[in-house]
């Protein structure tokens, strides 16, 4: 939780998009569907109708404003809403003013337009209400405590981490740094815009167990050998979100906008259970730039991924299927 010096409304902004649409090179436009944007996952999703060639989109908003933001003694004056569009992959910035519905209400709505060339892959969406208090104008009064998600590519609106699983031969790809791991059942790449899992076919038998579809023991031991690749690679991502944190002018950490910031959100309460999110963010930032504290956290990253990954819930489905296994062998 942050600390202002100024007054400030005390809950946060609802933030709601209401439709979505895509400009084309045609000059037409495409009115998409409510399974473009998710109000549970807050995401949207402007690959789903398929058009690759969409020049913008329009989003419409809808935000309500916490009690008390318009009251006679308040201490902000020259209220206004934002809605605002962060990319921190292309560092484009986005925002648009919203308007009040009507002069009794708390709700504003307006729209906000993005261009396709600005963006690789997922924005955060987030509304402010900023004014003048103390003299000095812009300062925040009150914002969405959760941003929301837009994808530029993806075809269904989900918020979660998305992987990318390839395969390729280690010691024969085009791709020179995974050489090097030639030995290596599978590599975590966290460099890329979408985190990529890189498959080692040289791997005697990995790409056939993995391509599996059975519903025997070796069904089990993929299942066991999938959820341990995806908490590698819950471990890889902390760390490379963590690793890679943009600092206030005060030393503070700030949340990434991308997949990092999704990583971090996730494994956060685990890792250090208990407190907000920005709270468990700043902890672990001072553990890994301090003195101390950072190797005893590696526990609770390491248990963070593992549950993440159902580890435990697969290790139980492939033993009770090798117990039964074992059971009918002896009949």
């Amino acid at each position: 939780m942050k600390i202002y010096p100024y007054k400030r409304l005390n809950r946060p902004i609802a933030l709601r998009v209401t439709s979505v649409s895509l400009h084309l090179p045609d000059g037409t436009r495409d009115q998409l569907d409510t399974s473009a944007y998710s109000t549970q996952q807050q995401t949207v999703a402007l690959g789903v109708a398929g058009h690759a060639d969409w020049v913008s989109a329009t989003v419409a908003l809808s935000a309500t404003l916490p009690p008390g933001f318009d009251d006679p003694g308040a201490a902000w004056s020259d209220l206004s809403v934002l809605g605002v569009l962060t990319d921190g992959e292309t560092n484009i910035r986005t925002s648009t003013v919203l308007t009040r519905v009507a002069e009794d209400t708390r709700d504003w709505s307006g729209s906000i337009k993005l261009f396709r060339d600005d963006h690789l892959g997922r924005a955060a969406l987030a509304v402010y209400a900023v004014g003048t208090v103390d003299g000095v104008p812009g300062r925040s009064i009150a914002e969405t405590d959760r941003s929301w998600i837009v994808d530029a590519v993806s075809d269904e609106p989900v918020r979660g981490l998305q992987l990318e699983v390839r395969k390729a031969s280690f010691t024969r790809s085009a791709r020179e740094w995974l050489r090097a791991y030639a030995d290596a059942p599978w590599i975590v790449d966290t460099s890329s815009r979408v985190p990529t899992v890189f498959v080692n076919t040289d791997v005697d038998g990995i790409d056939g167990l993995l391509d599996s579809s059975g519903s025997g023991v070796e069904s089990k031991v993929r299942d066991l050998l999938v959820a341990q690749m995806a908490t590698d690679a819950w471990t890889a991502v902390f760390h490379g979100a963590i690793g890679d944190l943009e600092v206030e002018p005060g030393g503070g950490p700030v949340f990434p906008t991308d997949w990092q910031g999704e990583v971090l959100r996730e494994m956060l309460p685990d890792v250090v259970p208990g407190v907000h999110v920005e709270e468990a963010l700043r902890q672990v930032h001072r553990r890994r730039t301090g003195d101390s504290g950072w190797t005893e956290l590696q526990t609770r990253i390491h248990y963070a991924a593992i549950r993440r990954a159902e580890a435990s819930r697969a290790l139980g489905f492939a033993i009770r299927r090798l117990e039964q296994a074992n059971r009918e062998s002896e009949k």
